[in-house]
């Protein structure tokens, strides 16, 4: 059998876990994301790399994460099924795995129109749930989507997203639960700055006993600047930030101090929600600052299993 992920290993033994996010690069040099990679070395539990986010063109997440398996660090590799069709899908994943990759997370991906490729054709063959489910019974039954039989055992750790700020709230865990019967073992959230919205949430997590199925870990973002606060109030879709938020911000001297502040503070209360497993950090575009968050809220050193 393959040996399991870290990640998994980290999450069954009950530590709080903490992952990173890469986003590779709008050409072949991958000498940054390599970079950022050893700044957070030890202070992550494992990577995430993104694949082709916001549907713009970018170095191939599953080439990425090779580069960190020969890193010796441990990549969560992303797939959309925006650009893929089935058969596509399980050969990335098989060659994935025969890569040395053992976390994939699933999820459909920012529609085309968003992106650099508007004029792309969207692939969408199966959706993200089918996708959780082909994936998992390649792993767990040993055959294809079609039906087929795998000629050697699949073993790879299996995870999903939830955005527990979008309309309609109440719908929010209808959908985490069928995440859960699709097959996946854990779920990074979307931007947490409204915690008390998500804290409701994990109420009705925690009312269907859902906490007990599946490792939440709550994702957060470092805010940069009073601009970037606003702009993803305003335009990201998903996101809900409070007006008391952008006032904080507003009315900090040192607008990046106070961004940084707002992330531990986030962090140190997700640690006291039950059926909070841990933490997914997305510092985008301000990588270096990883460490210090991951530190100051505690979490620091990552356990070694």
């Amino acid at each position: 059998m393959i040996a399991g992920s870290n990640l998994e290993k980290v999450i069954n033994s009950g530590k709080f876990v903490v992952s990173g996010e890469l986003g590779p690069p709008k050409g072949s040099d991958i000498t940054q994301l390599k970079h950022h990679a050893e700044e957070m070395k030890d202070h992550v539990d494992a990577y995430n790399i993104t694949d082709n986010q916001t549907a713009i063109v970018r170095t191939s997440s599953i080439a990425c994460g090779s580069t960190l398996v020969q890193m010796g660090l441990e990549p969560i590799i992303q797939i959309t099924v925006r650009d893929r069709n089935r058969i596509c899908i399980q050969s990335d994943v098989l060659g994935a795995q025969a890569l040395g990759i053992k976390n994939i997370l699933c999820l459909s991906g920012d529609h085309q129109n968003f992106g650099n490729e508007p004029a792309s054709k969207g692939v969408y063959d199966i959706d993200s749930m089918q996708l959780l489910k082909g994936l998992k019974d390649m792993r767990d039954e040993n055959h294809f989507i079609g039906g087929d039989e795998l000629e050697s055992p699949s073993s790879y750790y299996l995870g999903a997203v939830a955005n527990p700020f979008a309309d309609p709230f109440e719908y929010r865990v209808d959908r985490l639960e069928k995440k859960v019967k699709a097959g996946a073992s854990f779920i990074q959230t979307q931007c947490i700055f409204d915690i008390e919205r998500f804290e409701k949430w994990m109420e009705m997590v925690r009312a269907r006993g859902l906490h007990k199925k599946i490792a939440i870990m709550g994702g957060v973002t470092p805010i940069k600047s009073l601009g970037a606060a606003r702009y993803m109030k305003n335009n990201v879709s998903g996101i809900t930030i409070p007006d008391s938020l952008i006032e904080r911000i507003k009315g900090a001297e040192k607008k990046k101090v106070e961004g940084l502040n707002v992330c531990v503070e986030t962090i140190q209360r997700l640690q006291e929600i039950e059926g909070v497993a841990g933490v997914h950090i997305m510092a985008i575009a301000w990588e270096e600052v990883v460490p210090e968050i991951v530190e100051r809220a505690g979490l620091y050193p990552r356990p070694k299993l």
